[in-house]
């Protein structure tokens, strides 16, 4: 429900906030007085058309903007997936124009693209009049509202589609794939074989690196190693080597303990330098055995480290990358080699569900089929009372022929997300003209006429929570125009209902009247609206019947009574039933 507008600088308003009620709810005032205006700005809100010339002369900035509140799942899930939701019953959409510069769309407060703003639009106001923005206009969705008023669990063959997408999905792309199998297959195995071939370890780069580096430099480590030893057992002006002389040395300190008990631990101390100079000088020995060159050894490491760095430069970064990825094509190999047998089991599984969807479809089919004749009986009664008496209004439902679709009767038939059915709404509006599609029948009064009889039929399948009726009295007398306001009012029961009308017998029927009007200060003209109390309603309703006269509030006050007396027996009427 749209529960506040706002506006500011837009055509000839300056500034106008209009603060609105649940159910019925009118705008009148002399023609030219702005009333199409509010209307138009609420169509900009919804992602209509901005221009610059809609700016208030001087102005360089205007502003739209509609407080809403919701209570449509489906606008409550929009709103999350961008997080936009900030208020699980509250909604803000703004629409500002810049005379220079680009146009901007809000949502709660964020910037958001028109095409957001419009998908919101469409699911909290329909406007009937003389704009685009008439929903039953929309081919596409007169199959969904045919099944709401019919009542049709859509459910179990959505399901079935939705299954059938994910399954011809994977069988198209298994025969895009078919082509290149082969070479695939051959590429995996051969991956996989180099790979495994290879008998890599973790950790054996760092290994192999180690030992290349000591064999590189053997002898250059050999040299440094027998510099170590010799200082250890040899000496170069014939001496004693340094591991004598440190035996020598612990021997006697040895000795020195003996005698003098606090030299004991010196003693030990010197022995086991001793112990560790001789096990060294056997280290060193070791070590010189081993540091001997060997260039087949080197080489056979160089071409191991060569092959890893190959296998990392095709595979990965590590020897465990590599091995993942032989892990993921043996998977793939494994799939590759089965794809085939998987092609079949999806082919069984989608004749399965092509004939599941040709049941459900036909079933669908035939509860939609029974509630078309209701749907087209309902509304032809509803425009004779809306003196549209002969007019003809058909539901039509098709079926088109597909060598590709599912079986239905004795016809392959083409079918989709919805079920099997084309539907489209058809309207003859006089005697004698052929039945011609909906979005093709006169615009103004009369489309706005044809939209009230459909909506009252279809108000209970119309989710949209704000109706708007822009001149839906054009071309009607004050009878037919009593009728029409009581009709806008039972809408209500299910919406909230704006109408801009310049009939006193429909404005009677009102719950919110406002008055707009144009006003002129320093010079500038500017259009105010105001809501009507009752005593102020009677006078305005007085000068539409033809001027502020004595009988013609008479008229007006006759007028309400009867509008609050009729509504008054049908609430008791539906209260009792």
């Amino acid at each position: 429900m749209l529960s506040q507008l706002r506006i500011t600088d837009f055509a000839i308003i300056q500034e106008l906030v209009l603060d609105f009620r649940p159910g019925f709810t009118v705008f009148t005032g002399e023609t030219g007085a702005g009333k199409s205006i509010i209307i138009d700005a609420v169509e900009l809100l919804l992602g209509g058309r901005a221009e610059a010339s809609m700016l208030r002369e001087g102005a360089d900035l205007a502003v739209v903007e509609g407080v809403f509140t919701i209570d449509l799942p489906q606008v409550r899930a929009v709103l999350e997936q961008d997080d936009l939701l900030d208020d699980p019953t509250s909604l803000v959409l703004a629409r500002e124009i810049r005379r220079e510069g680009r146009n901007l769309c809000r949502v709660n407060g964020r910037v958001v693209s028109l095409a957001m703003l419009k998908s919101l639009g469409e699911w909290l106001v329909d406007v009937h009049g003389q704009s685009e923005h008439l929903s039953l206009l929309r081919v596409k969705e007169h199959l969904p509202i045919l099944d709401r008023f019919a009542g049709v669990d859509t459910v179990p063959y959505q399901t079935a589609f939705q299954q059938y997408s994910t399954v011809r999905r994977e069988i198209n792309q298994l025969q895009s794939a078919e082509h290149d199998r082969a070479r695939r297959e051959d590429l995996l195995h051969y991956q996989i074989n180099e790979i495994e071939a290879a008998g890599l370890e973790p950790g054996e780069t760092a290994q192999l690196e180690a030992e290349r580096d000591r064999l590189a430099n053997a002898e250059r480590l050999a040299g440094m190693a027998l510099n170590a030893l010799a200082a250890l057992e040899s000496s170069s002006d014939g001496g004693v080597a340094a591991l004598d002389r440190l035996a020598d040395a612990a021997g006697a300190l040895l000795g020195l303990s003996e005698i003098d008990g606090s030299m004991q631990d010196v003693a030990a101390r010197a022995q086991g330098l001793a112990e560790e100079f001789s096990e060294l000088a056997g280290e060193l020995h070791q070590y010189l055995e081993q540091a001997q060159p060997d260039p087949i050894r080197l080489d056979e490491v160089e071409a191991r480290l060569g092959l890893i760095h190959d296998l990392k430069r095709k595979y990965g970064r590590d020897i465990p990358a590599i091995q993942a990825y032989a892990a993921r094509a043996a998977e793939e190999l494994e799939s590759v080699e089965h794809s085939e047998q998987r092609r079949i089991e999806l082919s069984r599984e989608q004749q399965r569900l092509v004939e599941r969807m040709g049941e459900l479809g036909e079933q669908m089919s035939a509860q939609r089929s029974q509630a078309a004749q209701q749907l087209s009986s309902l509304i032809a009664s509803e425009l004779d009372q809306l003196q549209m008496a002969g007019a003809r209004f058909e539901v039509q439902l098709v079926w088109e022929d597909d060598p590709d679709g599912v079986a239905a009767g004795d016809r392959k038939v083409k079918f989709g997300p919805q079920g099997l059915d084309q539907v489209e709404f058809l309207i003859a509006p006089n005697v004698g003209e052929g039945l011609k599609p909906l979005v093709k029948v006169a615009s103004g009064g009369e489309t706005s006429r044809l939209m009230l009889g459909l909506k009252s039929v279809l108000a209970r399948a119309d989710q949209r929570t704000t109706l708007i009726f822009d001149e839906i009295d054009q071309g009607i007398g004050g009878r037919v125009g009593a009728v029409v306001g009581q009709k806008l009012r039972n809408l209500t029961a299910d919406h909230q209902v704006l109408c801009v009308t310049h009939l006193p017998q429909l404005a009677a029927y009102a719950e919110q009247h406002f008055q707009v009007e144009k006003q002129v200060e320093a010079g500038r003209t500017q259009a105010i609206a105001r809501r009507l109390e009752p005593e102020q309603r009677v006078a305005e309703l007085a000068e539409m019947l033809g001027g502020d006269s004595d009988a013609n509030r008479r008229s007006a006050e006759a007028l309400l009574l009867t509008a609050s007396g009729e509504m008054k027996q049908v609430a008791a009427l539906e209260g009792a039933a």
